[in-house]
């Protein structure tokens, strides 16, 4: 008998030994991206250069060693995530 496994569930056993502050906000971000779907059909959703430079900098202005950039428009969220340490 084969289990069925959610996108969560599958994102949890992954994070399982990682950092464990950002699984919370990956976790929230994929009940909103099953409840909601890939939200609109944008190009403010690609993921360019810029919006990982900023990304970077955030991260030094506030101290902060991770960050996330999150693409709620792809199939599965797990696959627009993008996790920068600093």
């Amino acid at each position: 008998m084969r289990l069925i496994v959610t996108e969560a569930q599958r994102h949890r056993e992954i994070e399982h030994g990682k950092d464990l502050r950002t699984s919370p906000i990956i976790g929230a971000a994929i009940e909103i991206h099953r409840n909601l779907d890939s939200g609109l059909l944008e190009s403010a959703y690609e993921l360019l250069p810029v919006h990982e430079a900023q990304l970077w900098t955030y991260l030094r202005l506030t101290g902060k060693r991770v960050g996330l950039l999150i693409n709620f428009n792809v199939p599965f969220l797990t696959q627009g995530i993008v996790r920068r340490v600093l």
